[in-house]
């Protein structure tokens, strides 16, 4: 998954149907569309001041680069990586 974040003060959501569901879990919380099951955003508990987005729904030009990657203990075989700063685990 690619993913970037912003404060939560600078995001406004327009859903006018309102599709938007959150989900709570130990540690976030998770917003995803009613209508297609999309991952959209997520809030950690330990930063509730950042809400995360799903890169994938940014309409182009998102103008995102990737910086590091994570969770790279878990990547399968034909996952290749760009020359980036990796984490095994969260």
């Amino acid at each position: 998954m690619a993913a970037t974040s912003v404060l939560g003060a600078d995001v406004a959501v327009v859903d006018p149907d309102g599709k938007l569901r959150w989900f709570r879990v130990p540690g976030a919380e998770y917003g995803f569309c009613q209508a297609c099951g999309g991952s959209l955003f997520w809030r950690a508990d330990s930063t509730p001041e950042e809400v995360s987005i799903c890169a994938g729904t940014l309409d182009p030009p998102t103008g995102l680069t990737t910086v590091e990657a994570w969770w790279v203990s878990q990547a399968s075989d034909y996952f290749a990586r760009p020359e980036l700063p990796e984490h095994a685990t969260e």
